[in-house]
């Protein structure tokens, strides 16, 4: 059920209805509680983080993830702060070592009996000593500057990087939960418009029509792949493919009898897919 729960949504396009922070830990919904969204948390966040995702944009979901008491339902690549993102904005440099010259002087100092010649040694060592401090303090000038462009540059990296719902359940991701429990408990905060058939609107109290529910049809269902489908539909009409992100999406035409089958694969699974007359 959970590989179907994923396979559902995945490089399909949603349409956000609140704005959503620029980081990974994103929205927490709780669907269970009174008040789902705890908002003091996520205007912090976004004031924090800014935004990544407007409200009324139209974004890709790029992965759903099902973990024992969390869904995570990421749009847009999830978030900034995942795994390989770096979220350090700080550069620095290590203190400029003393050269051997220096530390030479610092111990001849210690030893020179003869005043004269012990004045000549420590100018030399506080000469050597000034120069090592200023080279300091360039470096330290140019580390302070390569911080705030990095700081500035990960800023921008976080609004291009998406962001997520965060599904949590207190006692456990309910069994046996599909991909309409998922968009209900988004309702309010995302629209599908993959739900709709695209052959017309149904009403909500009634599934979508399947090939399995017409006499003599082969039978499909979401989640089996290309192959399966092909075995039971026979070799479509039409093929055609496009890139969602880094995903890749093939649209499949079958012809049964007087049905017009639509389907779309992503990485070779079935996600979706309609039924019409010819």
């Amino acid at each position: 059920m959970h590989c179907l729960l994923m396979s559902a949504c995945l490089a399909s396009a949603v349409r956000v209805k609140i704005d959503m922070p620029a980081t990974q830990e994103g929205i927490d919904l709780f669907p269970d509680a009174r008040r789902a969204i705890d908002f003091t948390q996520y205007s912090a966040r976004v004031k924090s983080t800014g935004v990544a995702i407007r409200s009324g944009d139209s974004v890709v979901v790029t992965r759903v993830r099902v973990k024992d008491k969390l869904i995570e339902f990421q749009l847009a690549g999830g978030g900034f702060g995942t795994f390989g993102d770096d979220t350090n904005a700080s550069v620095s440099v290590p203190s400029v070592s003393k050269s051997r010259r220096e530390k030479d002087l610092e111990k001849q100092v210690k030893e020179e009996t003869d005043s004269d010649r012990k004045r000549r040694l420590q100018r030399e060592l506080d000469d050597l000593r000034q120069d090592r401090e200023r080279e300091d303090r360039r470096n330290r000038a140019s580390a302070a500057s390569a911080s705030e462009a990095k700081k500035a540059r990960i800023a921008t990296d976080r609004l291009h990087s998406g962001s997520r719902f965060n599904i949590r359940y207190q006692n456990g991701v309910p069994p046996g939960l599909g991909p309409d429990g998922v968009m209900r408990a988004l309702a309010e905060y995302v629209e599908f418009p993959f739900a709709t058939d695209r052959a017309g609107a149904l009403p909500r109290s009634l599934p979508a029509p399947t090939a399995r529910d017409t006499p003599g049809a082969a039978p499909i269902h979401k989640g089996m792949t290309m192959a399966e489908a092909e075995q039971a539909l026979g070799k479509p009409e039409k093929t055609s493919d496009r890139n969602e992100g880094t995903l890749k999406v093939v649209t499949a035409i079958y012809s049964r009898d007087d049905q017009r089958i639509t389907a779309e694969f992503v990485e070779g699974v079935l996600i979706r897919y309609s039924i019409s007359s010819k």
